[in-house]
């Protein structure tokens, strides 16, 4: 079973002084699970249910999951996330280009689908109790993620526009 996951806060870097993704709070997390092909959403009182469903699979899936959704998770937990097995297509791309590409940039390219919003968005969304709209926002790049995951395992490469508006192949692996 494979586990696709994203995860929202409710502050931003900004507010919290600086880079630290330990440091800030959830405010919805959702996953796909292969295993009943359904989404599940979760908020910061369900960490423990949304660990116990990482801790579960034979496979997580994300973008940018060691830089952000895992230490932002490891804050409500003991459970070291960086353990389970996983796929995270930014660190995956990254050591194939040698820089950042963001979701949103490959997403584009290679799905020619594109992000609802932005994470930003969302902490506003949270200020406002907006919470519904932060999981649709959060499914979405989710399903965005999922088909990005299954483009490049079936076709073995995903792509991105440079900063020369070069369309950029990056064959990989996962």
């Amino acid at each position: 079973m494979t586990v696709f996951f994203d995860v929202e806060t409710q502050n931003s870097f900004q507010e919290i002084g600086g880079h630290y993704p330990e440091r800030l709070r959830i405010s919805v997390v959702v996953t796909y699970n292969t295993a009943d092909q359904a989404f599940h959403r979760y908020t910061e009182a369900d960490t423990a249910a949304l660990v116990t469903e990482l801790q579960a699979a034979d496979l997580v899936v994300g973008y940018n999951l060691y830089g952000f959704d895992y230490p932002v998770v490891g804050r409500y937990t003991d459970v070291d996330l960086t353990k389970l097995p996983t796929v995270d297509m930014l660190v995956e791309i990254e050591k194939r280009v040698g820089f950042r590409v963001g979701l949103d940039a490959v997403a584009g390219a290679t799905l020619q689908i594109s992000k609802s919003a932005d994470g930003l968005q969302a902490v506003q969304w949270w200020r406002e109790g907006r919470i519904e709209e932060i999981f649709k926002y959060c499914e979405q790049d989710v399903e965005v993620t999922r088909q990005l995951y299954e483009f490049g395992k079936n076709y073995r490469y995903v792509q991105f526009y440079d900063r020369q508006y070069r369309l950029r192949k990056v064959p990989l692996t996962w």
